[in-house]
């Protein structure tokens, strides 16, 4: 019996362990897709300008 909840203990730790590292996987996803857009738009906007500007 103590061998079976050393065995779930350590299953549960590193469960938790890993879903901490995908969440962290997701939220630098998310920080690097929102950087990304913003160059998008920021070269868009470029191009833009150097149609207006001519």
């Amino acid at each position: 019996m103590k061998k079976l909840n050393l065995l779930l203990l350590c299953v549960v730790m590193i469960a938790m362990s890993s879903c901490a590292v995908i969440g962290g996987i997701f939220k630098a996803g998310a920080v690097v897709g929102i950087i990304a857009v913003i160059i998008v738009i920021a070269i868009i906007i470029w191009i833009i300008s150097l149609f207006r500007g001519k």
